[in-house]
């Protein structure tokens, strides 16, 4: 089934999508779609009504629970640790009905916390005045961080201008396709999406798949709460994105680039949009660009709250209109992807790499960093931070030189680093001298270096407290596709929240093995991922979590 309604939902193509109209029915419905709307949209695209409505009510801005909400509240963990949110949903109860106030996880704010959004437009909270100038339209919802580069400037390098990727892109389309992608393979770049597998083989493997059709999709639906490298991109380099995309898709033998833009980040759309006619106005996007034959344009897809489509199977599937479930694979997305076609899905920060290599060769990507972790990697401190924001590191970099010398130190007593969002380690203070930024250093300290995001957790938070919220997050974001996940989050959460909240303690055994069900069992990384974070904490905070655990089986 879920083949055919890959097929019934690309019979309008790309540029009709059933996800996106979904969407606008969401907005002409005040926070939902209409169920007249739904019958229209599963009549339009031969699908069931079953189908279209299982869509809707998965994503927390099309379901029903969401309508008539006017203000939302950020929920991440750097605004949890950061105990700015309490403070805020009080204050905003003096501005809305109790009804009227929802949430997000993560809107990029993490180097300021009290984060929240209201009409359309992303806010840090301010006293009084400065909100009652939000609520009459008047508010002002530029933010600042810190950004700066440790060696060569990859990411973080200036824009040089339109006129200086034209001149890089009609070098690359004088090659051959072929020589391009084995100059993008030889830098050895690495997914900066948490997976790090390398860019230039995935590419190839699209490469070699027979289709009239292909599909380049950005990955920019970066929901892991403390990561905010990739709104920096989209916001501050666009254009480095895009070219990454257009390369790609020449590499490739695509001719549509899709950029799904999480919605959290509502300022980013404008700025990606600006972006794109700086291409089409420069002749650098349409039919047979540059006289070379080859054709590529973009299509931006708008995120509703899904953590999961981060999964780039689940992601797909979000495009399609279908619930964002996990996929098995093989077929893997490069034989069979977006409508059964071949695809190719990239992180953001990936993408951004593609200038850098296209000007300076794939030799010279390849000799920053290590070995085996090549190039550089941006880096998100949050406000624990002496100096929070956006860092540029070559890969290899002390963890100590981010947090000392970029960062500035702490500014109050943190016990433990979170790095690479949910799935990542929990790192005590304790390990910092002892890691590099590389995939390897926090591989063999039995950590994950993933968006390499930055939540402090300071030394007056529980961290059996953190736990709870950790597996909450990771039940309500659990696609439901197989059992682990889908039960074994909720299970651990509620065992985690009842020894938290009573005098139950958890047997270690039985703890155990629900962790191991969920790293062994799991369809993909939400649940065999979410385990080590927790692991980290059993053991490097065995004392302060003693109390919550029994190696007898309570009866309470």
């Amino acid at each position: 089934m879920p083949k055919n309604l890959s097929d019934l939902t690309g019979r309008k193509g790309i540029e009709e999508n059933l996800f996106n109209k979904l969407g606008e029915a969401a907005t002409n419905g005040d926070g939902t779609p209409s169920a007249e709307e739904l019958e229209r949209l599963a009549d339009e695209f031969l699908i069931g009504k079953a189908n279209v409505y299982g869509s809707a009510s998965f994503y927390d801005f099309l379901k029903p629970e969401n309508q008539g909400k006017k203000v939302y509240v950020c929920n991440g963990s750097a605004c949890l640790c950061a105990g700015t949110q309490d403070k805020l949903i009080s204050d905003l109860k003096g501005k809305f009905k109790e009804e009227e106030i929802g949430h997000m996880t993560c809107l990029g704010r993490c180097h300021e916390n009290g984060a929240f959004q209201y009409d359309g437009k992303n806010f840090s909270a301010q006293d009084i005045e400065g909100m009652d100038a939000i609520f009459e339209g008047n508010g002002n919802n530029d933010d600042s961080y810190g950004t700066a580069a440790l060696g060569q400037a990859v990411l973080t390098a200036p824009f040089e201008g339109i006129a200086e990727y034209a001149e890089l892109l009609k070098s690359a389309l004088d090659k051959d396709s072929a020589e391009v992608l084995e100059d993008v393979k030889a830098s050895g770049v690495r997914g900066r999406g948490g997976a790090g597998f390398p860019m230039g083989v995935k590419w190839e493997f699209c490469r070699n798949a027979e289709s009239e059709l292909k599909f380049i999709i950005c990955n920019a639906d970066e929901g892991d709460p403390g990561a905010y490298s990739d709104r920096y991109l989209l916001e501050k380099q666009p254009h480095a994105v895009l070219f990454g995309m257009i390369i790609a898709g020449y590499c490739m033998g695509a001719e549509w680039g899709v950029l799904y833009i999480r919605t959290e980040y509502p300022e980013s759309f404008p700025i990606v949009e600006s972006a794109i006619e700086d291409f089409r106005s420069s002749g650098l996007l349409g039919k047979d660009i540059l006289g070379s034959g080859f054709n590529f344009d973009f299509k931006i897809v708008s995120g509703q709250g899904s953590y999961i489509c981060g999964e780039e199977t689940a992601l797909i599937s979000s495009i399609e209109g279908q619930r964002p479930e996990v996929r098995v694979r093989p077929p893997f997305p490069a034989q069979k992807g977006l409508f059964n076609k071949p695809t190719i899905v990239n992180n953001v920060e990936t993408l951004a790499t593609v200038p850098f290599i296209i000007k300076n060769g794939g030799a010279a990507y390849a000799a920053l960093g290590t070995d085996k972790s090549n190039g550089t990697k941006l880096v998100s401190l949050d406000s624990f931070f002496n100096k929070p924001g956006i860092y540029e590191v070559e890969m290899g970099t002390p963890l100590a030189m981010v947090v000392n010398d970029l960062g500035g130190g702490f500014k109050e007593s943190v016990k433990a680093l979170h790095i690479g969002g949910p799935l990542g380690g929990l790192v005590p203070v304790s390990k910092i001298p002892e890691l590099t930024i590389d995939f390897e250093s926090f591989a063999q300290g039995g950590f994950l270096l993933g968006h390499a995001s930055v939540v402090c957790v300071p030394e007056s938070f529980s961290i059996m407290t953190y736990l709870v919220e950790l597996m909450d997050f990771a039940a309500v974001e659990s696609c439901g596709k197989c059992f682990p996940c889908r039960l074994g989050t909720k299970r651990a959460h509620e065992m985690l929240d009842k020894a938290n909240s009573s005098s139950y303690r958890i047997d270690t055994d039985l703890f155990d093995d629900l962790l191991h069900t969920l790293t062994e069992g799991s369809l993909c990384a939400h649940g065999g991922g979410i385990p080590l974070p927790v692991r980290n904490a059993l053991e490097y905070f065995e004392e302060e979590l003693e109390p919550y655990f029994s190696k007898e089986v309570s009866h309470v």
